[in-house]
């Protein structure tokens, strides 16, 4: 339920404008300063939270039933919430799903998490739309004491994540080897026992479901991390490579990255495939340029169109920068646009087996329009390992 309206507010959302929101908190204590940005799913709170892509973000979620399914283990992305923050519509009811383990309250709590609930979040939502992403403070006091001029400083003096790399906060430590497939009734999630191909996928913040797709499409995946070198990269003797998806800026994550990426696409014909942060990678080492958007594109309901068929896929997308199609050099094309803002989704060179989508095909949550992307990858190793 939204806060009484003559009880004192345990949570405030003071944004750098001055602009202040009152609600109730509900998970950790304390204080975080982040961007704001609202998502429209309407099912994956968890997931998103998860999603290491959130790093430096505080999610408003304009659905309002958040936290009626609880959450479970098997639906963490990543080990641990990565968004700094949660804003929501109503504070969240006990969970109802047969596949809870634990109240999403108690989960954000134990995970260091603040949330507040009680908002009128779409009011939120259109100063986000009309204003750009701002960047806010969250604070939850269970004795409703807030020091306002210090909250709106604290938005005001965060820098934002524009050269900002976040990359490096959330890749793996050190490589792993991944074999678990996506989750399939009534088995769950099972392994990859006769892989077909050996892939190294950059970790700049990589999803697990992500992960689970490449291996369910024949993959023998290593985990390396964001700052792996082409010749650590090359070691492995991979049949491909796959660039993740992950936050911050990709133009500050790229001045170690981009490198890797032009050896390997200089010294192999290996296939490239990347998703999201690993897209823009790409199209920075091809040589074209990526912008900060105004308030990127958060959800599981972005309508896409395949330029080269003209088939209309529907995909889930967490990004706040993108590709400037313009800026693409000869011998690369753009593959896939948003037909909500014609924005860059996808791009491909023309003579090899490369190519990358700005939105998610895992599709964790969201719809399974584009799965057939993992498919094309592994298609692609088939091809290269039947002509050498």
């Amino acid at each position: 339920m939204a806060q009484n309206a003559t009880s004192k507010p345990t949570a405030c959302l003071a944004l750098a404008d001055g602009t202040i929101f009152y609600g109730t908190g509900f998970g950790a204590t304390g204080q975080t300063v982040a961007e704001l940005c609202f998502n429209t799913a309407m099912t994956g709170y968890q997931e998103i939270m998860t999603d290491p892509s959130y790093a430096g973000q505080i999610v408003t979620f304009t659905f309002p039933h958040i936290g009626n399914v609880g959450v479970t283990p098997e639906d963490d992305e990543t080990a641990d919430p990565v968004a700094a923050g949660m804003v929501v519509k109503w504070d969240p009811t006990q969970p109802s799903n047969w596949r809870a383990t634990e109240e999403l309250k108690g989960w954000l709590a134990k995970r260091g998490r603040i949330a507040i609930g009680g908002i009128d979040t779409r009011r939120l939502t259109r100063a986000i739309r009309q204003q750009g992403a701002p960047h806010v403070a969250l604070a939850h006091d269970p004795e409703g004491n807030f020091d306002i001029g210090a909250l709106v400083a604290a938005a005001r003096a965060w820098p934002g994540l524009e050269g900002m790399d976040l990359a490096k906060d959330v890749t793996c430590a050190q490589s792993y080897r991944w074999d678990e497939m996506r989750w399939a009734w009534p088995q769950g999630y099972t392994r990859q026992e006769t892989p077909k191909h050996k892939v190294v996928a950059l970790d700049f913040g990589a999803k697990r479901n992500i992960l689970r797709c490449l291996a369910s499409t024949g993959c023998d995946v290593t985990v390396l991390p964001a700052t792996a070198t082409a010749a650590e990269v090359l070691a492995h003797a991979p049949d491909g490579v796959f660039l993740s998806n992950g936050p911050g800026d990709p133009a500050a994550t790229g001045t170690y990255a981009v490198p890797m990426i032009r050896e390997i696409l200089d010294t192999t014909d290996l296939p490239v495939f990347g998703i999201c942060l690993g897209h823009q990678m790409l199209a920075l080492a091809l040589g074209g340029r990526t912008v900060k958007m105004n308030h990127g594109h958060h959800g599981a309901n972005h309508p896409v169109k395949d330029l080269e068929t003209g088939k209309v896929e529907i995909t889930s997308m967490n990004h706040g920068f993108a590709v400037d199609a313009q800026t693409l050099p000869k011998g690369v094309v753009e593959t896939h646009r948003s037909l909500f803002d014609g924005s860059n989704c996808g791009i491909r060179m023309t003579d090899r087996p490369v190519f990358s989508v700005q939105y998610h095909p895992e599709a964790s949550p969201g719809p399974q329009d584009s799965f057939y992307l993992f498919e094309r990858f592994s298609e692609a190793m088939d091809t290269r390992k039947a002509t050498v």
